[in-house]
């Protein structure tokens, strides 16, 4: 496992289009099925990397407290080649082991990772109900092995700001994690 940090695409970045498999569904999910005028939080992650796994019962509190509020949508990119565990058979376990229903998409050229500038998982971004990006990296501060559980301090109350019409802190940290397994 190779630490990394996010980029940080660009804040006011356009919700980049996508048309990926569900693995939950098993058709393809257009980035279009989202609910119109309602803001987006996208997730890059993937099933082996501990520090997505740390979040798994924040990532439940999270869409049990924003699901009416926010589409949520995840996306793997990981190389299932040399990475079997990210498979999107795999996929689909842990979304039922999680009771997940939200799309949990398989990007197996890897585009969609490249073009939103994807490093690590998990990466959080957080777009308004006209689809421009106002949040960018980490949950929280919290990491495997920090012996603090996650609150997600940091993604809430950007989701928080952004359902009030408040402002967005613009301070923004980088989201770490294990490196995205490239082909």
């Amino acid at each position: 496992m190779a630490l990394t940090y996010s980029s940080m695409l660009p804040l006011g970045t356009k919700l980049i289009d996508f048309n990926l498999p569900n693995t939950i569904s098993n058709q393809n999910f257009d980035s279009s099925n989202l609910v119109a005028n309602k803001p987006i939080l996208l997730m890059i992650i993937c099933n082996h990397c501990p520090y997505v796994i740390h979040y798994h019962d924040e990532l439940k509190r999270l869409h049990k407290d924003y699901s009416e509020s926010l589409s949520f949508v995840a996306i793997s990119s990981n190389d299932v080649a040399n990475y079997p565990e990210d498979r999107p058979e795999k996929m689909k376990e842990l979304w039922a082991e999680l009771d997940f229903t939200f799309p949990y998409l398989h990007d197996e050229t890897q585009e969609i990772a490249k073009a939103y500038q994807a490093e690590c998982t998990p990466e959080f971004y957080l777009f308004s109900s006209d689809q421009n990006l106002v949040y960018r990296g980490r949950c929280d501060e919290t990491s495997p092995g920090s012996e603090q559980e996650p609150n997600g301090k940091d993604l809430r109350a950007a989701i928080d700001a952004l359902l009030t019409d408040s402002e967005i802190n613009q301070e923004q940290f980088p989201s770490m994690g294990c490196n995205i397994k490239w082909k």
